[in-house]
């Protein structure tokens, strides 16, 4: 119902808002069918992709078609419990996640460089 206000009044929505949502703190077992009955619910959803990886499980992705679906999305599932783990629902912003990427590139270029030329971290 407050999809349609803001549809009719117009409202700006701030700049981090997007149709492409990341979910954190999903229980390990969540089906596909479990995240689209979870999150269908808030509008159409084009696409979700749930982190099978070591390092992505419990994480997914989730697009919507339309940018007020998603903001009512994050406004109604953050916070929300499912199977005793509350979920963290965030506006996917490429900026941050290339950022985290390039830094985790980083440090390993730099454990590299130090295992090669025998430095270590430790102070003396």
């Amino acid at each position: 119902m407050a999809t349609i206000s803001l549809r009719k009044g117009n409202a700006r929505l701030p700049p981090e808002v997007n149709r492409v949502l990341y979910v954190r703190n999903l229980p390990f077992n969540i089906s596909s069918e479990e995240m689209y009955d979870i999150f269908g619910k808030y509008g159409a959803i084009r696409q979700i992709r749930i982190g099978t990886s070591k390092e992505t499980r419990g994480t997914a992705f989730v697009v919507y078609e339309d940018i007020y679906d998603a903001k009512t999305a994050v406004d109604h599932l953050s916070g929300f419990n499912v199977a005793n783990r509350y979920l963290i629902v965030l506006y996917y912003q490429q900026a941050k996640m290339s950022k985290k990427f390039d830094q985790r590139k980083k440090e390993e270029e730099i454990t590299k460089l130090q295992e090669k030329y025998g430095v270590s971290t430790k102070d003396k």
